[in-house]
């Protein structure tokens, strides 16, 4: 199994993944987005799969602080919203789980903390 998840080490949202997954004995590389940034195949990845409105957290602080102008372009053009999410990695959606089950031969991608999935998936 290989999984990486993607966040930021200080988000609760993020201690919580961190915990279920230790608690299901699931082995992970952790990918601090804040610190390491994050490439932009990653995230257009991410928003063909998931789509743009899973991805982009527009609950978050980060999304309110931008101009009217900034996020009316961001729901205009997906590609504007991917480059605000690289730009802003706080507006990306937490935790981003990836990876491969070589056990399922399963290819993995989750967008938020949801107990019952990761249960489902990890068990």
């Amino acid at each position: 199994m290989t999984i990486t998840i993607y966040g930021i080490k200080s988000c609760s949202t993020m201690k919580k993944a961190f915990t279920k997954l230790d608690d299901l004995g699931v082995g992970y590389d952790f990918h601090d987005y804040k610190k390491q940034g994050i490439d932009k195949e990653a995230v257009e990845r991410w928003v063909d799969e998931l789509g743009i409105d899973k991805v982009l957290n527009k609950r978050g602080t980060t999304w309110r602080k931008l101009t009217d102008e900034q996020k009316q372009a961001a729901d205009d053009n997906v590609n504007n919203a991917i480059d605000f999410l690289i730009e802003n990695t706080s507006m990306i959606k937490r935790p981003i789980v990836e990876g491969k089950l070589e056990d399922k031969n399963q290819s993995i991608l989750l967008c938020g903390f949801d107990e019952e999935a990761f249960d489902e998936i990890f068990s």
